[in-house]
């Protein structure tokens, strides 16, 4: 009388489906491995190598991290390395060279406003003192014959450094094409993204 178990497989049965699954399973294996060094391969095609570049996206508009940011780029072209830099929201503020109102909306001219209408006219991170604050690091710098910002700037641009300025920021901040310094070129997140991912250096201030 049956009590219910499945009668056993036969030993040359077993062995064969055994092989049959064995068989499936290196088959598999192997596309799946095809598949991997076909999708490396195409990766270690794209990468290609690093170049001697840094990229620093520059979001803020104090003046003493600007300071820092140019005195970076600068110091990076002097040692043979190219840099770029991309400025968006407050860090557009460094391109500026004058404030214009018309043609903008009521929005884009309260934004115009409130913004400084160039690098000198920044304010500092910290001890900022209602404005006194950069004027007394504008002295200890002129003591220490640091360069000025709107001077690292323009030495900047002398030694090659790229200014890119972020059309969408731009739009979002009110900001036209007239009100930033001569030799800016415009360009959007992509831009940024295609200069980082060759450098060898990313820096975000």
């Amino acid at each position: 009388m049956s009590d219910g178990t499945p009668p056993p497989l036969d030993p040359t049965l077993t062995a064969m489906i055994e092989r049959m699954v064995d068989a499936r399973v290196d088959a598999r294996l192997a596309g799946f491995s095809a598949q991997v060094e076909e999708a490396l391969a195409r990766l270690r095609a794209q990468e290609g190598p690093q170049r001697d570049q840094a990229s620093i996206l520059v979001f803020s508009g104090d003046f003493d991290r600007l300071i820092s940011a140019f005195i970076i780029a600068t110091g990076a072209v002097a040692m043979g390395i190219e840099v770029s830099m991309y400025f968006t929201f407050w860090g557009l503020v460094a391109l500026k060279k004058q404030t214009t109102f018309a043609g903008k909306t009521i929005e884009e001219k309260m934004l115009s406003a409130m913004l400084p209408g160039g690098p000198a006219n920044t304010g500092t991170s910290k001890m900022n003192m209602l404005g006194m604050g950069p004027i007394m690091f504008k002295r200890v710098m002129a003591q220490n014959n640091v360069e000025t910002l709107p001077g690292l700037i323009k030495l900047a641009q002398d030694l090659g450094v790229k200014l890119i300025a972020c059309r969408m920021a731009m739009g979002v901040m009110g900001i036209k094409d007239e009100e930033l310094i001569d030799g800016v070129q415009y360009g959007g997140v992509a831009t940024y993204l295609g200069d980082a991912i060759e450098s060898k250096i990313t820096l975000f201030i």
